[in-house]
């Protein structure tokens, strides 16, 4: 065998093994499409018949499970009237959580004469977290109300947002 041949021979042997150390695999790739998430309001945040005071200021706090209280250094008074929380049913994928998100910012109630009141330091049950263990929760929402002296008489409406969105 010439030197020429045996160049090639041993290019051959030595490229060989490098051809046959090559191999290949499939992988399944697969989607599962799950229900849309959504939010409906099905009670609204009441905070009741409020006598305003005549001096200081006071929050009225309704919680998630619907009850009132009156603090602060004003000489406010409860009397009575519909006092709910807000109530939510959040719906989707069973079996599947999310997360909660309650305003951060107040939201503003305009009365009459342009009078106004803030609600601000909302809770909800569930908090921060919910799950969707067939297909749907309720989420009840509360919050307070800052009141200040003299506040002008009459009702006093407003809106805030809660958003809910899957982990």
């Amino acid at each position: 065998m010439n030197v020429p041949s045996r160049l090639v021979a041993g290019a051959l042997l030595l490229a060989a093994p490098l051809a046959f150390a090559q191999t290949s695999a499939n992988a399944t790739a697969s989607a599962n499409i799950v229900a849309r998430i959504s939010i409906a309001n099905t009670a609204a945040l009441q905070f009741g018949d409020i006598v305003a005071g005549t001096s200081g200021t006071n929050i009225v706090t309704v919680a998630p499970n619907g009850t009132r209280a009156i603090s602060g250094a004003g000489n406010a008074s409860l009397a009575g009237g519909t006092i709910t929380a807000a109530s939510f049913t959040v719906s989707g994928s069973g079996s599947k959580t999310y997360a909660i998100t309650l305003p951060a910012t107040a939201a503003t109630l305009t009365g009459p004469s342009s009078s106004s009141m803030t609600v601000d330091t909302f809770t909800s049950v569930p908090s921060g977290t919910g799950t969707l263990s067939s297909g749907s929760q309720v989420l009840a929402v509360g919050a307070n109300l800052n009141l200040s002296a003299n506040q002008t008489a009459g009702n006093y409406t407003g809106t805030f947002t809660v958003t809910v969105a899957y982990n």
